[in-house]
């Protein structure tokens, strides 16, 4: 967590901490404290916003250029706690499939058509961890006095850091092919130096909202999204130009190489009369790849006590 975010974390913190009583929770049968732990169980949908698919016309950012039929399942655990209502630090570990495709833009004649015909398309399974701050604006305003108790409906955001897994793969005729050993944009061969192997773990940045709803003394319910702003454009193994497809015999196994050259151009197989271009763009660089997820969390409350 960078020292701005911690800076702000602490000042909240002092805010909040001129007034709590101790008081009654709603049902008056157990003590509200200081720091509440948390335990959660997640489910929800996942989302990818890469170079491929997308929406018609020039490629956009983020809803414009969604494709909401490539949502997957997710879920995830995690742990931490909650200062006085008003900041809190939990650790999650999550999982869940990135899907693209962009056979979504059939029929489509904008300019979206030549990112139909670059016929391309990955899954990748993504497993990360993730450190996230949260702060609820409205107890930072409206602190706890001895005559009020905290909102059963409270809003806040969010925003840390984690490090994630992924690895991208492509279905060849039934089978799904690991991708990365493929250099498929030439990563690593001499003739293209600015072009260095990724990594397949990664940092990301979560940011993102929700609410949070007191279920009861031991259970709360939270609705949130966040964004995942990550450090590669490789999620989808897409990011740069053709390659021609000679390199591949002389850097690649012979079994490699001859995935390679099926996968990493598939134009031809919707137009036969397409000739391998090298140089040609494949995808672009300008932005790195993220996924997003809209997740329920049940939690898990400890550290009320029993009246």
């Amino acid at each position: 967590m960078n020292t701005k975010l911690v800076s702000l974390l602490t000042y909240c913190l002092s805010v909040v901490s001129l007034s709590f009583p101790q008081s009654y929770f709603y049902n008056e049968s157990y003590y509200d404290s200081d720091l509440l732990f948390e335990i959660s169980l997640s489910v929800g949908a996942i989302n990818c916003l890469t170079d491929l698919g997308g929406r018609k016309g020039v490629g956009r950012g983020f809803i414009k250029d969604l494709n909401i039929e490539n949502t997957k399942l997710t879920a995830g655990l995690g742990a931490g706690f909650v200062y006085r209502y008003a900041a809190g630090i939990r650790i999650d570990a999550n999982t869940g499939t990135l899907y693209a495709n962009d056979n979504v833009l059939d029929n489509d004649h904008s300019e979206a058509k030549h990112r139909y015909k670059r016929n391309l398309h990955f899954r990748s399974s993504v497993f990360e961890i993730v450190s996230v701050a949260e702060l609820y604006p409205l107890q930072l305003f409206f602190p706890i006095t001895p005559d009020t108790r905290a909102p059963r409906l409270a809003p806040y955001v969010a925003a840390g850091i984690g490090v994630f897994r992924f690895n991208p793969q492509a279905n060849l005729n039934g089978i799904w092919i690991d991708l990365h050993p493929l250099r498929t944009e030439g990563q690593g061969f001499p003739e293209h130096p600015e072009r260095k192997p990724y990594s397949l773990t990664q940092i990301n940045f979560p940011v993102g909202a929700g609410i949070k709803y007191e279920l009861s003394a031991l259970f709360n319910l939270k609705l949130e999204i966040l964004h995942r702003i990550t450090t590669t454009d490789y999620i989808d193994d897409v990011s740069t130009t053709y390659i021609h497809p000679d390199l591949f015999r002389n850097y690649l196994s012979p079994e490699n190489a001859r995935l390679a050259e099926s996968l990493y151009d598939r134009r031809r197989e919707l137009d036969p009369q397409q000739a391998h271009t090298p140089g040609a763009i494949r995808g672009g660089r300008r932005k790195n790849d993220a996924y997003f997820s809209i997740v329920l969390k049940l939690n898990f409350i400890i550290g009320r006590e029993r009246r």
